[in-house]
């Protein structure tokens, strides 16, 4: 197969994924949808949301003529994975909150989990907890507003940092002289990245950022071994039509977009 690695999140998300396949495979040909009519994912209900993530992935696999599929969302991954490897016939990658990696770098034990309300209290997540940071003191939080200050981002609008500094705030206000310092924290929205440096500007001291895209990109390089050669832009494909939107991925190596329609 000869077709491009297709990189899918409800909305702008998947950008960090993309940035870290391209550090991976540079020459890879790469195209993204997004599922923007209905953003964002995290406060919709499951049953719908896995109905809705077939139609629009089945809609962009066979527009994109793709040879894998990255899910780049971690709602999507949690409520939709198995289906999608059931109806799909190319190979299907997850996102994972990089709990474990994350763990193994703290030297704390305390580490901060900011994510989307759907991904923070999943069981799905907290078994990553159980299961990889069984010794460390958790401090999850909810940050759905950081979502809206990544997609103002790549629409080319600049994050307030007000807003940013609200949604951490959690973070640090447990603190007291009997809980160890936080140092580390995973970003468990592929969102979230995007807004790497704004987060560490309004952190109140250094900590580590931890996310998913490097091991993404490894485990997509070990799927894919032989992908398509880039020949220029990507193609892209939006559930909805938004002109900044189309400039932002344009940005990311990618041509404007062009309107799915799910089944």
């Amino acid at each position: 197969m000869a077709g491009p690695i297709l990189v899918f999140d409800s909305g702008v998300g998947g950008l960090s994924v993309v940035q870290s396949l391209r550090r991976r495979l540079p020459d890879a040909d790469l195209a993204y949808a997004c599922d923007n009519a209905m953003l964002p994912y995290g406060r919709r209900e499951d049953a719908w949301l896995v109905q809705r993530i077939r139609a629009v992935c089945q809609a962009a696999v066979a527009a994109s003529d793709c040879r894998a599929l990255v899910v780049a969302c971690n709602t999507a991954s949690t409520v939709a994975l198995d289906v999608l490897r059931e109806c799909l016939t190319i190979p299907v990658i997850g996102t994972v909150p990089a709990i474990k990696p994350a763990a193994n770098a703290s030297r704390t034990r305390h580490i901060g989990l900011l994510a989307t309300s759907a991904t923070v209290s999943r069981p799905y997540t907290l078994q990553l907890i159980h299961d990889f940071a069984a010794d460390c003191r958790v401090t999850r939080v909810a940050a759905d507003a950081l979502v809206g200050e990544a997609e103002r981002l790549v629409a080319g609008e600049t994050p307030d940092l007000e807003a940013i500094r609200r949604a951490l705030a959690p973070l640090w206000a447990g603190s007291t002289p009997d809980i160890p310092t936080l140092d580390t924290v995973v970003l468990g929205c592929t969102h979230f990245p995007l807004l790497r440096r704004w987060l560490a500007e309004t952190a109140p001291r250094e900590v580590a950022w931890v996310d998913s895209g490097e091991a993404i990109a490894r485990r997509v390089a070990q799927v894919v071994a032989m992908p398509a050669t880039r020949q220029g832009a990507g193609p892209s494909f939006v559930t909805a039509p938004d002109e900044r939107l189309g400039r932002g991925l344009a940005a990311y190596g990618f041509a404007p977009p062009r309107h799915l329609q799910p089944a």
